[in-house]
């Protein structure tokens, strides 16, 4: 017969073999952040600015293409982002980007990163309002 131990290690290697582990482990923390969010009294998030609404929803869109979705669950109960998922296609005018067939296949995230890497000269501008330091961010 098995002992306790043994057991334990095989459960173990079966749930990490199959990928499960990992999402448990995940789907813990996360409950166990909303579980400490809504016990303890904490300082109400500031404001969700427009700028960090369109980047935080840039992360969800990736996180949910990648099946990330204990950690697109944590970042969307964190942040205080709404729980539907903004219009792809809104998110793209606000951005001012366009897609073409094959870039609407992938997060719009991955697009503005290649455009960057494959520009002309490699820099990209930033302006002073980009790297502000307010912890709702700058409003674009």
């Amino acid at each position: 017969m098995a002992t306790v131990t043994e057991l334990k290690c095989a459960v173990r290697d079966t749930l990490e073999s199959r990928g499960v582990l990992g999402q448990l482990k995940a789907r813990i923390r996360a409950e166990v952040f909303n579980a400490l969010d809504v016990e303890e009294h904490r300082e109400p998030r500031p404001p969700l600015s427009h700028q960090n609404l369109l980047i935080n929803e840039l992360i969800r869109e990736y996180l949910d293409f990648n099946k990330y979705r204990y950690s697109a669950s944590v970042l969307t109960a964190e942040s205080g982002q709404p729980e539907v998922p903004l219009d792809r296609q809104f998110l793209a005018n606000e951005l001012k980007v366009t897609e073409d067939a094959s870039s609407k296949s992938v997060p719009l995230l991955y697009g503005l990163v290649s455009h960057f890497l494959n520009s002309s000269d490699g820099r990209v501008p930033l302006r002073g309002a980009a790297a502000g330091s307010s912890a709702a961010g700058p409003d674009v």
